[in-house]
């Protein structure tokens, strides 16, 4: 007779495997469900990624470097508009400046020719005056000459032919006449002048025989007054 015990056992055991062996099969098939279910169907979808190989030839693009990185936050036409700008900027203040002197330049180059001019002139009308003199009028030619000077060289003129000229032209009756041969500007500024005269002079008194001529030449200063050229000194040479 069996043993009833092993039949049990037996069966159990067939019994399980069979059932195993259904559960691994049913979870197969839901493995493979789910792959197989379109995209849409799930509450959300699913993602794809597409790889690509390189073709042949083709290397990846550079790494940038740390000495480039700052000319790529500048654009380039940018930054050529800037240069651009910047030079001009600069030539115009050049031209600016150079036009500034050359006007300056220009007005003191004619300020010195009319200083040339006008000082020429003042010392050809001065001359005569100043360097003249005559015993019977002395202080009226005395004062016609200072009307000519400026500045400490009146002041001399004033004290020399107070002290020294007036009395010895009185004493031996002294006339002196000066004209003017020639005259040229040595240097010329637009507010001072020197100007080289040749000055025929000629003296009669009572130490002299006749009429005694001399040909001097005389430097004269002229500077420019609120009343017009005026002399401010004058050396015999």
């Amino acid at each position: 007779m069996a043993n009833p015990t092993t039949k049990a056992r037996g069966a159990g055991t067939t019994t399980r495997r069979a059932l195993t062996a259904a559960a691994r099969a049913a979870a197969k098939r839901s493995a493979r469900s789910e792959r197989e279910v379109p995209e849409g169907r799930e509450g959300r979808p699913s993602s794809r990624t597409v790889l690509i190989e390189r073709p042949d030839g083709w290397d990846d693009p550079p790494e940038p470097s740390a000495e480039e990185e700052p000319e790529q936050l500048t654009p380039g036409p940018a930054r050529g508009r800037r240069l651009l700008t910047a030079a001009l900027c600069v030539v115009l203040v050049a031209g600016l400046v150079a036009v500034a002197v050359l006007g300056w330049q220009y007005r003191e180059g004619r300020r010195a020719d009319q200083a040339r001019s006008q000082a020429l002139a003042a010392a050809r009308k001065a001359a005569p005056v100043v360097l003249s003199y005559d015993y019977r009028h002395l202080d009226q030619d005395f004062a016609r000459a200072r009307g000519h000077l400026t500045g400490a060289f009146r002041d001399q003129y004033l004290k020399t032919t107070k002290t020294v000229v007036g009395p010895t032209a009185a004493k031996y009756h002294g006339v002196v006449r000066a004209t003017v041969a020639a005259a040229s500007v040595v240097s010329a500024a637009p507010d001072e002048a020197v100007v080289l005269l040749f000055v025929d002079q000629s003296t009669q008194s009572t130490q002299v025989s006749g009429s005694r001529l001399d040909l001097n030449r005389v430097r004269m200063t002229l500077t420019r007054t609120s009343t017009g050229w005026k002399v401010s000194a004058v050396d015999a040479l």
